[in-house]
């Protein structure tokens, strides 16, 4: 006969449970993560550096010093903003973004809302369109972002988050995304109640543990075709 052991966890833990192995001993953890493979991780960032080496060549080239002569002529400032977010492993680092408002002492502290008063004409195009997210592909090429993830937050707000939410800090399992799952879902922008940050850390986990290549290209089509339609949370 063929003698197997079935454990049953549920006195434990009310969620499924994956085993993985070290050599011969079996480790259980709760949650399914392919990037946690290294082939899969080498194949995300060969699809990353091909991907964003192409934005930047034929669009990023010719673009930023378009934009930076339009945010130039719009507002007194520099042209790009950059700010410490939080990353993979919650190792913060230098998010660049083409500049939407303007210079302020809040930026590091106060999320942008409807109808924000520190928002240029241009930064309002930009901002509904996603031009100011385009500078995130250098991000990319540097490494420290994805082209696909949870998009990154200002320190301010991981601090502030991961309080509300037991689960938050378990989006920095991956690097942030120019895009993500979340965000194509209309979970983005200005969070006004714990329910819409419930929902854009469900979504963050989800793709996590249902990574495939195929999953990001998904995302990416869905990005421009939100971009075209567009978000109402886009401000």
């Amino acid at each position: 006969i063929r003698f197997k052991f079935v454990p049953d966890f549920h006195l434990f833990v009310n969620r499924n449970i994956y085993i993985d192995f070290v050599e011969d001993i079996p480790i259980l953890s709760l949650r399914s993560e392919p990037l946690d493979d290294i082939s899969a991780r080498i194949k995300k960032r060969m699809f990353d550096l091909a991907f964003s080496f192409f934005v930047i060549v034929l669009v990023l080239s010719w673009l930023v010093p378009i934009i930076a002569l339009l945010i130039k002529l719009n507002s007194k400032g520099p042209v790009f903003f950059v700010q410490l977010r939080s990353g993979r492993d919650n190792k913060s680092f230098r998010c660049f973004k083409f500049r939407t408002l303007r210079v302020n002492k809040e930026a590091d502290v106060k999320q942008v809302t409807k109808n924000d008063s520190r928002i240029t004409p241009l930064g309002r195009f930009m901002r509904k369109s996603n031009i100011d997210e385009l500078p995130q592909f250098f991000n990319v090429l540097i490494g420290n972002m994805s082209i696909v993830g949870p998009r990154p937050h200002m320190l301010r707000h991981t601090e502030d988050y991961s309080q509300l939410l037991n689960e938050y800090m378990v989006r920095h399992f991956v690097k942030p995304g120019v895009t993500g799952w979340a965000q194509v879902h209309g979970y983005r922008g200005e969070i006004k109640q714990r329910e819409q940050l419930r929902k854009r850390i469900e979504h963050d986990i989800w793709y996590l543990e249902n990574w495939r290549l195929w999953l990001d290209i998904r995302i990416i089509f869905l990005t421009i075709y939100v971009t075209i339609k567009g978000d109402k949370n886009a401000y």
